[in-house]
């Protein structure tokens, strides 16, 4: 084996044993990962619950939504939907609309976070039944009601924070207003670590679009990403393999022992951090995974909500899963076509299988 392939071996390893750190507490799992990317679709569970499923101690799915009233953690929006530390969500605000508002809508967002301070907690109904602000069109080309849309947006704009949900559906509170403003250089550089933290290694090529995604997380400081990159490169530990350059924290060594290979068979999230990076997907395994979830049926290849099935340090296959009636049922497929032949695979995916089971089921 040559020396990049020594190399590369080791960056695949650490890819994995890093993120799939020993299961802790719910809120420690996600300090640890920063971020955690929320969806809605349940396939079998949300993508949340799958990703924190294997980061937290006896975790059930929805144990998130049950608990999120008393973490100090918020929903928000970074490179994506999710959940994060208050801290964190402290970086990106006071924040602007990445499109200005008119006087009128800034009036009716001053109404209604009137409305909600007084009330304290508010379903989006009751801001519907108050101001009637009727339906508009949304961004996907439908229609939905206005009240919705005034919400998102006032929750973006850090007036308003999610308080908790009621059958998945967001209940809105006042924010309180920050004690200051955070220092630009310093925000956004601690928002990169962020990113590595959660997607390293990573390379450059998505790492410098991971950046560009701060646009949306604090556009307010839009012109800061260049520098901000020009920065992560120069504190970060790299390597270049086969002409990539890759990244990754600068206290950590990817040849260490301690991201050696384990025998464990997971089935990931489509948004799981050690997947979510399709790019490095290939790199790393060879072959591409899509989410076809939004794909057309006839047009599928592997599912609906395609788990990418991993097995030590390598993703081999998929699996698409259902729950009814107490029973788990799996549909496996393989990038070989075939099943490892292995007694101790076969007992890690028996294993796998029945924590899931657990999982969905037993709460």
């Amino acid at each position: 084996m040559t020396r990049a392939q020594d190399e590369f071996s080791a960056l695949r390893s650490y890819a994995v044993a890093r993120s799939l750190f020993a299961p802790t507490t719910l809120l420690r799992a996600i300090e640890k990962l920063g971020f955690v990317q929320a969806d809605p679709i349940r396939a079998p569970a949300r993508a949340q619950d799958l990703t924190l499923r294997h980061r937290v101690k006896n975790y059930r799915a929805g144990d998130l939504e049950r608990h999120y009233a008393q973490l100090p953690i918020e929903e928000d929006f970074f490179v994506n939907y999710g959940f994060l530390p208050r801290a964190t969500q402290a970086l990106m605000h006071p924040r602007e609309g990445t499109r200005p508002w008119s006087k009128s809508r800034w009036a009716q967002a001053h109404e209604v976070l009137a409305f909600v301070r007084d009330k304290g907690v508010v379903h989006p109904r009751d801001v519907d039944a108050e101001f009637q602000h009727g339906k508009s069109r949304n961004w996907f080309g439908g229609t939905s009601n206005a009240s919705t849309q005034l919400l998102d947006g006032m929750h973006y704009r850090g007036l308003l924070r999610i308080a908790s949900r009621q059958g998945g559906i967001r209940l809105y509170s006042a924010r309180p207003a920050p004690r200051h403003t955070p220092d630009p250089t310093q925000a956004m550089d601690a928002l990169v670590d962020v990113i590595v933290q959660k997607y390293a290694p990573l390379p450059q090529r998505s790492l410098s679009e991971l950046i560009g995604r701060l646009r949306s997380a604090a556009p307010q400081w839009a012109g800061e990403r260049a520098a901000a990159w020009a920065r992560a490169k120069a504190r970060l530990a790299s390597t270049c393999i086969n002409g990539t350059v890759w990244y990754w924290p600068s206290n950590e060594r990817p040849a260490s022992p301690q991201y050696a290979a384990h025998e464990c068979v997971r089935l990931l999230a489509p948004f799981d951090p050690v997947v979510w990076d399709r790019r490095r997907f290939e790199m790393l395994w060879g072959w591409a995974y899509r989410f076809e979830a939004y794909t057309p049926a006839a047009k599928r290849v592997r599912g609906y909500y395609a788990l990418p099935l991993l097995w030590r340090d390598q993703v081999i296959g998929w699996g698409n899963l259902s729950a009814a009636a107490g029973e788990l049922h799996a549909e496996l497929g393989y990038v070989t076509g075939k099943a490892p032949r292995s007694a101790v695979f076969r007992q890690g995916l028996d294993e796998e299988l029945e924590r899931l089971r657990v999982f969905l089921l037993q709460r």
